[in-house]
């Protein structure tokens, strides 16, 4: 029969979550192998990496769609259960749950539309190799930042704050790590809850503010920012949250002085894949191209 497809394993997998309880990942996984009869040798399949094998991988894959989509949400460190609207969905009885039928959740279709990406559909037909790499790789990128998310939100506020000053210090900011680690944190002073150095020297300050929600942050909250850097004499300020700013808030920064920087919760899994905070590099492939200045004869 041969390990289906990531997409086949969307209904199975709602289904049984569909009792309500809270389920392990194990659990799941031998339950859907189990349901899909899948034989010993299709459960030994590897990927072309040999990294992982394509069960455990298309099942994975599975899951954090379900979750982007909001049908299903992770309890805590892995394990997960079905949602009101996951319930709603599987009350339904379709014949088969597909990333079409996931569109209809607006949380999916911004975790799942690639960055730049055109209205009109592409296809694998349409698509030149490299397009298709592309996209493969925004595919993989966007959810491990909804995974990242899913990661912080699960965790303290304590390691919110580890996690803030661990960026800015991989991102260059901070000095050292003991440094910067003694700036950050505590009362939430005056509307700030940190100061980091622009630079080694200290030869500017840069004012944090950190909030995990999981909502949207609204212009009065980034005005008491504003107004706590003008308190301080401040110059510059970086707002971070694991949730959206409003459209008014980022409007309202443009117009400013001191200069504030908005990061909401895509914007930081973004910055935590490209300075490799918290992830680790599972597979790398080179693509090379002919090089005409080698074959050229004198």
């Amino acid at each position: 029969m041969g390990v289906p497809d990531f997409q086949s394993f969307f209904k199975p997998l709602l289904g049984f979550a569909s009792d309500g309880k809270e389920h392990s990942i194990q659990e799941m996984r031998k339950t859907l192998a189990a349901r899909m009869s899948l034989s010993d040798d299709d459960m030994k399949e590897r990927l072309p990496s040999g990294v992982q094998t394509k069960f455990e991988n298309r099942v994975a894959w599975a899951k954090s769609y379900l979750i982007q989509a909001g049908v299903l949400e992770a309890s805590r460190r892995g394990h997960f259960k079905i949602t009101d609207r996951g319930i709603d969905l599987h009350r339904q009885g379709l014949e088969r749950i597909d990333i079409k039928i996931l569109n209809q959740y607006p949380e999916f279709i911004e975790f799942h539309k690639p960055k730049g990406s055109k209205e009109e559909e592409l296809t694998p037909q349409s698509e030149t190799p490299e397009e298709l790499l592309q996209r493969s790789y925004e595919s993989i990128r966007s959810v491990l930042a909804g995974d990242i998310l899913e990661k912080i939100k699960s965790n303290s506020p304590a390691f919110f704050e580890k996690l803030v000053v661990d960026l800015m210090v991989t991102m260059g900011y901070g000095g050292s790590r003991e440094e910067a680690g003694q700036s950050i944190g505590g009362s939430g002073d005056e509307g700030v809850d940190g100061i980091i150095k622009e630079d080694r020297l200290g030869l500017d300050l840069i004012y944090l503010q950190a909030k995990r929600w999981g909502g949207t942050v609204g212009r009065p909250d980034v005005q008491k920012f504003v107004g706590a850097l003008h308190g301080k004499r401040a110059k510059k300020g970086v707002f971070i949250t694991t949730g959206k700013f409003s459209d008014d808030s980022r409007k309202y920064i443009e117009t400013i002085d001191p200069k504030v920087s908005l990061i909401d919760g895509w914007t930081l899994a973004d910055l935590m894949i490209d300075f490799s905070l918290g992830t680790t590099t599972s597979g790398t492939y080179e693509i090379k191209r002919i090089d005409l200045d080698y074959y050229a004869e004198e």
